[in-house]
């Protein structure tokens, strides 16, 4: 069972994901969480005020996990979304990217109905 989720997280990434490696390449949550909060401070206020109040209630949410390859997953997903926000030194044009089909098709309908809302959130919030 534990075998079948480190390959469907190793999938998600281009290069196989072993536990020692991902601990490795992994911050901790808090300090994972205060640097995404402070480069949050970069971006406009509209968005931070969104970004801010969705990280918050993903770290709470997550807080009391204690299946190891469900940390890694949420850990390694954070972190790469902080090396995607733009830095203090460069340009605020963090424009994202499109979701590959196939983390798509991973996701549960759990997931989906959050994407779902995150998108609808977000449209709210740049209604002219």
């Amino acid at each position: 069972m534990q075998r079948t989720f480190i390959r469907r997280a190793a999938s998600v990434t281009n290069k196989p994901l072993t536990l020692q490696e991902a601990n490795a390449a992994l911050l901790p949550p808090k300090p994972l969480f205060r640097q995404i909060l402070r480069i949050h401070r970069n971006l406009p206020p509209e968005m931070r005020f969104l970004g801010d109040d969705y990280v918050k209630a993903e770290f709470r949410r997550h807080r009391k996990i204690t299946n190891p390859v469900h940390i890694i997953g949420f850990l390694s997903q954070w972190k790469l979304y902080l090396e995607a926000l733009p830095g203090t030194g460069e340009s605020l044009a963090f424009a994202g990217k499109k979701l590959d089909l196939l983390l798509l098709e991973k996701m549960s309908s759990e997931q989906l109905g959050q994407l779902y809302e995150l998108m609808q959130a977000t449209k709210e919030v740049w209604k002219p």
